[in-house]
């Protein structure tokens, strides 16, 4: 009789096992790191239509536009990825970013030019590459690694454009 016991744990445990790893939570180390890159998306929006809004630098306007398509579609990717793990988003700017458009909705012409390209182009890009590398690295949870892999590649891109206005404004 026993062995019937030990017998039946085991193929029920054999049949459970690979449903209890596809309902393990990712870890709280995963869980904001996909926090942040929503957050840098949100960011990135929130500052892009307000440089579309108040820029009259064509080139501006064209990243600033950049901005909106490509963070949506990041955003969009955070939203799918952390609805099926299970994790809050944040659904505006963090108190940093809010500070930052304040300033920016102070601004006008070539100075808001400068300070949007200087602050939400160059120095959030370089954080959030930054970012993202150490996503790529750490991450244990293969699908924020994969997202991580997904975008880093595009912030650098972004990246290297913001660099190349904010030279071009000085």
């Amino acid at each position: 009789m026993k062995t019937a016991h030990v017998a039946t744990a085991l193929i029920v445990g054999a049949i459970a096992a690979p449903f209890a790893s596809a309902q393990t939570a990712i870890s709280k180390a995963d869980s904001d790191r996909l926090i942040a890159i929503a957050q840098a998306n949100i960011a990135e929006i929130a500052t892009g239509k307000l440089a579309v809004e108040k820029s009259s630098n064509s080139d501006i306007k064209q990243f600033a536009q950049m901005m909106i398509d490509d963070h949506s579609k990041g955003l969009a990717d955070t939203q799918k990825l952390a609805a099926a793990e299970n994790v809050t988003l944040p659904t505006e700017p963090d108190d940093a970013h809010k500070q930052i458009a304040a300033e920016l909705k102070q601004l006008s012409g070539s100075a808001f030019d400068k300070a949007y390209v200087s602050k939400a182009g160059v120095q959030d890009h370089v954080k959030v590459h930054a970012a993202l590398k150490n996503d790529i690295a750490n991450a244990k949870d293969a699908d924020v690694k994969a997202l991580a892999s997904k975008l880093e590649p595009i912030v650098a891109h972004h990246e290297a454009m913001a660099k190349k206005l904010d030279a071009a404004s000085r």
